[in-house]
């Protein structure tokens, strides 16, 4: 996801919340920007593309027993909370960073969407209107090879 200088005013930290409340999360994120992911893995997860905030490698949770994580890759996590299915993140493993659905969070007045990723698997029945950057698998990849890479080495030792 695109990368911004981190917004440092704690009047611009963000607190958002499963359906039930039993999880919370606040974060401050690195810029004010949404990104959409549309893998199938992130359709299938959220039932369309994934509209993330920047990836943070900060976050604060709370209830953190109600949530559930699923590995789906070997560089990525998943976290749901238990009781309501609300997804909370999407954690990516080599950066140790957290992507947080924009849903999860009031207060996103002023966010523009910046970046759509794996753009080269978005279904025909939807698009969104704007001028962003548009990343294929293929550049995805490429992006974030080397973190990727890490995390096979690791593995292998």
């Amino acid at each position: 996801m695109a990368e911004q200088a981190p917004i440092t005013d704690k009047a611009d930290m963000l607190h958002g919340h499963c359906l039930c409340e039993a999880v919370g999360v606040s974060f401050t994120p690195p810029g004010k920007h949404i990104d959409a992911c549309h893998c199938s893995m992130c359709r299938k997860w959220a039932g369309g593309p994934h509209m993330g905030l920047p990836m943070v490698t900060q976050a604060h949770f709370t209830g953190e027993s109600n949530i559930e994580r699923f590995a789906s890759s070997d560089f990525a996590e998943r976290g749901f909370c238990k009781t309501c299915g609300t997804h909370i993140f999407y954690y990516f493993k080599p950066q140790k960073a957290y992507s947080f659905p924009a849903g999860l969070f009031d207060g996103l007045e002023g966010f523009t969407m910046t970046e759509e990723i794996f753009i080269d698997a978005k279904p025909d029945y939807y698009d969104f209107a704007g001028e962003r950057e548009r990343l294929t698998e293929a550049q995805v990849m490429v992006k974030f090879a080397a973190a990727i890479e890490g995390i096979a080495q690791e593995e292998s030792q």
